[in-house]
């Protein structure tokens, strides 16, 4: 059986403002039925690359397929086919969700059953309720359902997540995992690093208009920050001047007078081996041993040199 054609294909995309050019030769491919994450810290591109895939803005140079067609010349075919969830959405006050619902429903050609689509979200309880009254949860969850009403086959989630609470938040990560698993296509933009890691088959960091990295969590992290910290815990302070040859010159900190002591390690095992022995010789006891694998936060700070945030 051939593959899918991937849902999202980019060939050196570029986007000038006069002068400046806020995307500089992005290529990028989103496969059929995955997740994903699109990182980067404010002004690196993101919201512009992802405009242009949706349809809202032209790009200078490149080339661009979303579910087969080109947005710069199909965007009627692809906004049928595409479900597109912003960070903030206002509708308004005195609209009633059901009617909300109803109006963007008759956008499209393709349809979906409202009723179920509600219940889903948990919102049935609420499709009377005006706008205004709804919380900022609620709101989120209203969006998600606008995105949802042509049953598309490729989802944008720009920061879906931004400024909820950790239970709404929670309970959109499952609509999201329930979605892949209906094979659905989901490009997400998110600031928080732990929510890629949770729900991204690949990431792809993006600074300055470009890509600098791309792979699944743990590719990143074993080839940027191909390390593991081990860390131990006696009772006594450690002799550091003391260290067993074969760990002398590498990098450690120490804190706790000397009774914690972390070292980086490609090869852990072998280091745990070698700090328990080395520990026993000079008659101290052993009290905690932690391994810590860098984190995306930790390989985002390495390449980009700042905070998701920033």
């Amino acid at each position: 059986m051939s593959p899918s054609p991937p849902a999202l294909s980019v060939t050196d995309l570029h986007k000038s403002y006069g002068d400046f050019e806020a995307v500089r030769g992005i290529d990028l491919e989103v496969r059929s039925g995955e997740v994903f994450g699109l990182l980067g810290p404010n002004g690196a591109g993101k919201t512009t690359t992802i405009e242009i895939l949706e349809g809202l803005r032209p790009r200078t140079s490149g080339q661009v397929k979303v579910l087969g067609y080109d947005p710069a010349t199909q965007k009627n075919e692809i906004k049928d086919r595409i479900g597109v969830c912003l960070q903030a959405t206002n509708l308004p006050d005195k609209m009633k969700v059901y009617e909300a619902l109803d109006l963007f429903d008759a956008f499209y050609s393709r349809h979906t059953d409202k009723p179920q689509l509600l219940k889903r979200l948990q919102l049935w309880d609420k499709k009377d309720a005006f706008y205004k009254t709804l919380s900022g949860g609620q709101k989120q969850r209203v969006a998600l359902a606008l995105a949802l009403l042509n049953d598309p086959a490729l989802l944008f989630l720009d920061e879906p997540t931004t400024g909820l609470d950790p239970q709404v938040r929670l309970g959109i990560h499952d609509v999201i995992q329930e979605l892949k698993a209906n094979d659905r296509s989901i490009l997400i933009t998110t600031h928080y690093i732990e929510e890629a890691e949770r729900l991204c088959d690949r990431v792809a960091i993006i600074d300055g208009g470009k890509i600098i990295e791309h792979g699944t969590p743990r590719e990143i992290q074993q080839r940027v920050l191909g390390h593991t910290v081990v860390e131990v815990t006696t009772d006594l302070p450690m002799p550091i001047d003391q260290l067993p040859e074969g760990l002398r010159g590498q990098k450690y900190t120490s804190k706790d007078e000397g009774r914690v002591f972390a070292m980086q390690s490609e090869h852990p095992a072998a280091l745990i081996v070698e700090l328990v022995k080395w520990i026993d010789q000079h008659g101290l006891t052993l009290q905690d041993i932690q391994m810590k694998r860098p984190t995306l936060e930790d390989v985002f700070i390495e390449l980009t040199g700042k905070k998701l945030r920033e």
